[in-house]
């Protein structure tokens, strides 16, 4: 899809766009609130817009015939969750050698999942940490109709106090998910 398509797209369906892609080679986005399997289309349709291209984990038994070519056209890699350690591990090493000529944004749901969870995972803080990728906080806000990249933000050594943080960023700025029970900031 093209970037005016993209942002056509989303202009017609109502939406703000906030924000511009970032300017670094590699980043981490931390994408909240993730209610509803539509966020990956919000997001993809977003990033297009502003002509740059996201990767996303997701899970690898989303990766069946035809949709597996689909979602890695869109920057979907699968991703294996019975070993945590081990994908980090895999996106460490791939941000690390990405080919001179391309970007590495990355994009994660702290959530780690669809459902309402009051405990955020903290594998970005892990991925960040090691190859020192800046760290960007993005919206996808159903209620207000707002998608995008609100800020960059400067993790410390420790990672729960870091992600308690961000969960009271996201609080603050009241964002809602198009599944709003599945949302919980703390």
């Amino acid at each position: 899809m093209t970037q005016r398509f993209c942002k056509f797209v989303l202009e017609k369906l109502g939406w703000t766009c906030i924000g511009e892609k970032a300017p670094e080679k590699t980043c981490v986005f931390l994408e909240a609130p993730h209610t509803s399997i539509w966020d990956f289309l919000m997001g993809y349709l977003y990033y297009r817009s502003k002509g740059g291209h996201l990767r996303t984990m997701i899970k690898k038994e989303a990766f069946f015939f035809p949709f597996g070519a689909l979602l890695r056209s869109m920057g979907g890699f699968p991703i294996d969750r019975s070993s945590p350690s081990k994908a980090i591990l895999s996106i460490v090493h791939a941000m690390e050698h990405c080919p001179e000529n391309e970007t590495f944004h990355l994009v994660m749901c702290p959530e780690g999942t669809r459902k309402a969870v009051h405990k955020w995972k903290t594998g970005y803080h892990t991925i960040v940490q090691q190859t020192g990728a800046p760290l960007y906080l993005t919206i996808i806000d159903w209620g207000h109709k707002r998608i995008g990249v609100l800020e960059k933000f400067e993790i410390t050594d420790n990672a729960r106090a870091d992600t308690d943080r961000i969960q009271l960023r996201y609080e603050q700025e009241n964002v809602i998910g198009k599944h709003p029970e599945k949302f919980v900031t703390r």
